[in-house]
């Protein structure tokens, strides 16, 4: 009986099916042998890279990407880009590091409600997976197509952010953050518990030797005590275990193994290890004073990256775990009440399009505005530089200040 050669993946090292037939032909490998070696026919093992995508794996994405494709009131932009032939496309592959397409959308498959849908288990997914990725980059980012760059990194003259609120009578709070990912490093859905730890060693010697205002104290998760625990909790420092988008994208395995919160002295400098991100590095303080929080965000940033060398590509900026936080990471927002426009809640949307600005309610995203209090930041950290970004969002606060005032 003859034997049938299907096509294999074309990045495979074994991709060519005339190698086999003229193998076979040789003498070397009877054709027995090579059926044994495609002996799947439904979900075969794929070789791709040195790598395999095995029939468990296999069965799963093709289960996902029918629900998907059932879903018919699923709005995700997983669920509009994964077309049929990006799914084809994508489905055998697999990183150096282990990531496959299953990693990637596996969240959004088990959240139908999600906005995006994705995430990248690591750096190499960006490239190996850019099938899906650059068109829902592209869209989230407003347009940043797959031939665009993202600038160098330009923090921007400080001396032209204001305070946003200096009569403290909109602005409750303001916090500028930024994601890290450490170069070498897999993200969250590959990491094994030795490198969360490994990882965590690394971050908390360098966090524990920062000085002046950013001098401070790192606590690891693993063997916290409860008066550190509700310590952290009435600062509302403490983050929890992952929300149902990161635990069904497998983004919390060993925990609290590997995780920790540093924050200086003044509780205005705070830093998550091994949360969403490798990092979060955060500043913050009640009011508007917007120059004087980005400006603590930036020396933070610049002396820990002094130290340690991040995950970075020279298309879209910084890498994190999910698309939506590439290129600058920033995300400026304030904790703002703005009560005559919460009751018109279609000119808040007007101004926040106009601005590139993302309306959540003061609980982070998926929650609703309490007492006409809104969570409000850069909706952009790709295609622009971190000035910019936090540019917009000022610009855009001010200008919903002033039609809060005239309303």
């Amino acid at each position: 009986m003859p034997v049938k050669f299907p096509n294999f993946y074309p990045n495979s090292k074994f991709g060519s099916p005339s190698l086999f037939k003229h193998i076979a032909v040789l003498g070397a490998v009877s054709s027995a042998v090579v059926a044994a070696l495609l002996y799947y026919t439904k979900y075969p093992k794929v070789l791709c890279a040195g790598k395999m995508v095995d029939a468990a794996v296999m069965e799963k994405l093709e289960a996902g990407f029918k629900k998907l494709q059932d879903a018919s009131d699923c709005k995700s932009l997983l669920k509009k880009y994964l077309t049929k032939e990006v799914f084809d496309a994508c489905k055998n592959r697999k990183t150096a590091m282990g990531a496959t397409l299953l990693d990637i959308i596996q969240s959004g498959v088990e959240n139908l409600d999600s906005g995006v849908g994705i995430y990248a288990p690591d750096a190499e997914s960006y490239t190996l997976f850019k099938e899906l990725f650059d068109p829902i980059i592209e869209d989230y980012h407003g347009g940043f197509k797959p031939t665009d760059k993202h600038p160098a990194s330009d923090w921007g003259d400080l001396n032209t952010l204001v305070d946003l609120d200096p009569t403290g009578e909109f602005v409750v709070s303001t916090r500028v953050r930024c994601g890290r990912s450490l170069k070498g490093y897999p993200f969250n859905p590959c990491l094994t518990e030795a490198q969360y730890k490994e990882m965590e060693e690394k971050v908390s010697g360098i966090l524990k030797s920062m000085e002046g205002d950013l001098k401070g104290t790192y606590h690891p998760l693993t063997g916290m005590s409860k008066d550190t625990q509700q310590q952290l909790i009435d600062d509302h420092f403490l983050f929890k275990e992952g929300d149902r988008f990161l635990q069904a994208a497998n983004a919390c395995r060993y925990w609290p193994t590997g995780r920790g919160i540093f924050h200086n002295d003044a509780k205005s400098f705070l830093v998550w290890v091994n949360e969403e991100d490798h990092l979060r590095i955060i500043s913050m303080q009640k009011g508007a004073d917007l120059k004087t929080i980005f400006g603590r965000l930036v020396r933070a940033v610049n002396t820990i990256e002094s130290k340690m060398p991040f995950s970075r590509d020279d298309r879209v900026g910084y890498l994190t775990f999910c698309p939506t936080n590439l290129g600058t990471t920033i995300r400026a927002s304030v904790h703002i009440a703005l009560p005559k426009l919460a009751a018109d809640k279609s000119k808040l949307d007007a101004i926040a399009a106009k601005f590139n600005l993302q309306v959540r309610g003061t609980r982070g995203e998926h929650t609703e505005s309490e007492g006409g209090v809104y969570d409000i930041s850069n909706k952009r950290r790709l295609g622009l530089t971190e000035y910019q970004a936090v540019k917009e969002m000022q610009d855009g606060i001010l200008e919903m200040i002033k039609m809060e005032k005239s309303m």
